[in-house]
């Protein structure tokens, strides 16, 4: 039945492809995409410190209702990032330290959450990664419907299952599956770049005429 079933992952991100991602700034994996894909900004990191990196295992979910998230914990498998799309709607936690507690035991390289979550100090407190957009002590409902490895959007950030994620303090991006290849490509030179950077800036050799070049190639009026 469409809006309420569980249907099969057919593909994922390799191992290998994500222990690569998880060496990288998520920065610079936005900026090898052109800066057009983001969870959005209210989407942050709950957990005191930790990258996540993993395949999405998707879950698409009524808001204020998680029957399909603990569905999601009981199957996903190790080192998938469970990313669930609850619209947004932050009324009440579809998660909190139990499910949290549960999916790490299992082995599940962590949760985001696109709406609330709740026990924000036992999550906070931890390292095991979770991400969400608010938090409500007001617990959820277990009625369904909710569908399970279908593509769902964060904010406008389409997710498939199987696509990578890569989450850092900076927040959540998604990288499609069949560009992942290129996108670690660019991403780790981008990365390779900014370390030279940082190290110019360090030693006071910085070149930035850019600057202005820029305007005057905009045609800002400076005066002397």
């Amino acid at each position: 039945m469409i809006g309420f079933q569980i249907c099969k992952r057919v593909r994922k991100v390799d191992a290998d492809t994500v222990a690569k991602f998880r060496e990288l700034p998520v920065a610079n994996v936005s900026d090898s995409m052109s800066r057009m894909t983001a969870g959005g900004a209210a989407l942050r990191p709950i957990h005191k410190e930790g990258v996540l990196a993993g395949p999405a295992f998707t879950v698409k979910t009524r808001p204020g209702d998680n029957l399909m998230v603990h569905k999601a914990i009981d199957i996903a498998e190790p080192g998938d990032v469970i990313v669930v799309d609850g619209g947004g709607d932050l009324t009440n936690s579809l998660i909190g330290e139990m499910m949290a507690a549960q999916a790490e035991r299992r082995g599940i390289a962590g949760i985001v959450i696109y709406g609330s979550i709740r026990d924000y100090d036992t999550l906070y407190a931890g390292t095991f990664p979770v991400y969400a957009a608010g938090v409500t002590h007001r617990g959820p409902y277990k009625d369904g419907p909710g569908e399970i490895n279908v593509p769902v959007a964060i904010d406008g950030m389409v997710i498939a299952p199987g696509d990578l994620i890569v989450g850092d303090g900076d927040g959540i991006v998604c990288v499609p599956f069949d560009v992942t290849a290129e996108v670690l490509k660019a991403t780790e030179a981008k990365h390779q770049a900014e370390i030279k950077q940082l190290a110019l800036i360090k030693e006071g050799k910085l070149d930035r005429s850019w600057v202005d070049a820029t305007l005057t190639r905009l045609g800002c009026k400076i005066d002397d």
